[in-house]
């Protein structure tokens, strides 16, 4: 399993409002490469997830998503070039279940240090609700006070 972050050109917040044209990337990557994705967290300038990836290219993997998305983001704007991403991407693979956990935690918390939220439930770009809703957070998790997860995270 792999964590992967990705940021914006110059931080653009532009992934929010074109968080449909993120998504169709990310499934159109799901349905081609059998990638699954364990936890994930959009954001309006970056975005994070955890993946299974099967030994597959990574870089090239995200190289398609991020090709993907600049094509239909552009066309939408009416631009026909400029960067859209970052060159690179940030990446760490999952060493342990303890690592698991705290990369879990830190994505579904992103929104919250971020000031976005002040409940990683109530940020619907994540899949925090569907950690929730199986039990793996108490509703109060990430709502009172700040969560400690320590750790590099490429932001």
């Amino acid at each position: 399993m792999c964590f992967l972050t990705h940021v914006t050109y110059n931080r653009r917040p532009i992934l929010i409002e074109h968080f449909d044209l993120l998504w169709r990337a990310l499934e159109n990557a799901r349905e081609q490469h059998q990638l699954r994705m364990s936890a994930w967290v959009v954001l309006p300038d970056h975005f994070h997830m955890l993946v299974e990836h099967n030994d597959q290219d990574i870089s090239g993997l995200m190289r398609r998503i991020k090709m993907s998305f600049s094509l239909s983001y552009r066309h939408r704007i009416g631009q026909n070039m400029g960067r859209v991403w970052q060159y690179r991407f940030w990446d760490h693979i999952i060493r342990d279940q303890d690592d698991l956990n705290r990369y879990i935690d830190y994505i579904h918390y992103n929104p919250v240090k971020h000031s976005l939220t002040d409940n990683p439930f109530k940020w619907r770009y994540s899949s925090a609700v569907e950690y929730l809703n199986q039990g793996y957070y108490a509703p109060d998790w990430g709502v009172h006070g700040s969560v400690k997860i320590d750790g590099e995270f490429g932001e």
